[in-house]
């Protein structure tokens, strides 16, 4: 099988690197031969019976897996030797024959698989997953025009141009980016893979929840581009009419400064349940749920690029989705496809309003059909796995028709 290396500063101990790195590997590893460079933790490497049970599925798949230490500080210097290794261990790989063809999944990985091109011609897919720039921007951690901004954007846009391929998460995303590099990205490959869910895992309930409700929300909610304010807002307006609703978040942030964001009114705190949950239990989790509730910063420029997993995996238990519009392809796919509604606005009235939707749409007996045909639909990792062979298959073929003529 042809060798692929793929690089990722996700590690593959947290939850999105099992649902949106080792759930294709997985699919992948049947036509490839891979080898996967991660970056962990330091709380999850100590962890030896969750790095056994990885290592153990990866050996099952004929996945060779190199983990690493993710170093944040020292600032400024660990981000650097990061690189530094990044790189070295990429040319490691190129040059022992494990690698013809890298695949780097979002930006940092992007600009180390660049160099490596054009050191060694070895092409690349620059799988950007969000608009990385404007994210940080969004969250306050950039300011956009400064020195770091403008360097951050020379490395997007010549990763866009080099790379052999670039995959994005959603139409909007792709809109942007060629209306902001229409000379750059002309005749480039760009393939749309939204963020997937094992859908043979997120499945509804065998006896779906009916009361007492369960407002829910899966994932991260202290990141800068989450709107907890409009979270905790429409919690409040559900816990002030359903003296029996029930509220959970899912989530590895910690938990007081989570919960210091949904205040003391309507009994709320007493209703609110916050933990982390391992990867393999979250689908457990959402099957006791009701709805999946997210808010993030709509309208933004960061925003048109997100493909939310939590939407993914609670559309794949059935769930209908509580969202706001501006958040790439959210807003097109819960009214094409009815499976959820959207907040307009962060006021007890509008919240209200979008509680009363919400009601009015689980008295269709239809709804967890059809959040369940939306994601089979759009979500599949089946088809995203089969989407990313064919961006594969793609390049190689042309690498080798290239050395063909060559000859």
């Amino acid at each position: 099988m042809t060798p692929t290396l793929y690089i990722t500063r996700n590690g593959l101990l947290e939850p999105l690197g099992q649902s949106q790195v080792l759930s294709y590997l997985r699919g992948l590893s049947l036509l490839y031969s891979v080898t996967l460079i991660s970056f962990e933790k330091a709380a999850d490497l100590a962890d030896t019976a969750a790095m056994a049970r990885v290592r153990a599925d990866c050996r099952a798949h004929g996945i060779r897996w190199l983990p690493q230490r993710l170093h944040l500080r020292p600032r400024g210097i660990a981000p650097a030797w990061s690189m530094v290794l990044f790189l070295w261990l990429c040319l490691r790989e190129v040059s022992g024959g494990r690698a013809r063809l890298i695949h780097a999944r979002s930006y940092i990985p992007a600009a180390v698989a660049l160099l490596v091109n054009r050191l060694t011609g070895t092409p690349f897919i620059f799988d950007m997953r969000a608009l990385w720039p404007d994210e940080m921007i969004t969250a306050g951690r950039l300011r956009r025009g400064s020195r770091s901004h403008r360097a951050i954007v020379a490395a997007e846009r010549a990763c866009l141009r080099r790379a052999a391929t670039v995959v994005c998460l959603t139409h909007a995303a792709v809109d942007h980016l060629r209306a902001v590099y229409p000379q750059h990205l002309a005749g480039q490959r760009i393939v749309v893979i939204p963020t997937c869910a094992d859908l043979d895992r997120f499945v509804p309930a065998a006896v779906p929840v009916t009361e007492p409700r369960v407002y829910a929300c899966l994932g991260s909610v202290l990141t800068g581009w989450f709107r907890i304010d409009w979270l905790a807002g429409f919690f409040a307006v559900v816990a002030a009419r359903d003296p029996d609703a029930r509220f959970h978040i899912v989530t590895r942030d910690d938990p007081a400064a989570v919960r210091a964001a949904f205040g003391t009114g309507s009994g709320l705190q007493q209703r609110l349940d916050i933990h982390p949950m391992p990867p393999e239990r979250v689908h457990a989790a959402l099957q006791r749920h009701s709805v999946n509730v997210m808010f993030y910063a709509g309208d933004e420029i960061s925003e048109r690029g997100r493909s939310p997993t939590r939407m993914a995996e609670g559309l794949g238990c059935g769930l209908p989705v509580v969202a706001n519009a501006g958040v790439g392809d959210v807003a097109q796919i819960v009214t094409g496809h009815r499976v959820g509604v959207l907040a307009t606005a962060n006021t007890p009235e509008a919240m209200g309003k979008t509680l009363d939707a919400l009601l009015d749409l689980w008295s269709d007996p239809d709804l967890a059909r059809r959040c369940r045909a939306a994601a089979e639909e759009i979500f599949s990792l089946t088809n995203g796995t089969s989407a990313y062979a064919d961006v594969y298959a793609g390049i190689l073929d042309r690498e080798n028709a290239c050395k063909d003529i060559a000859k």
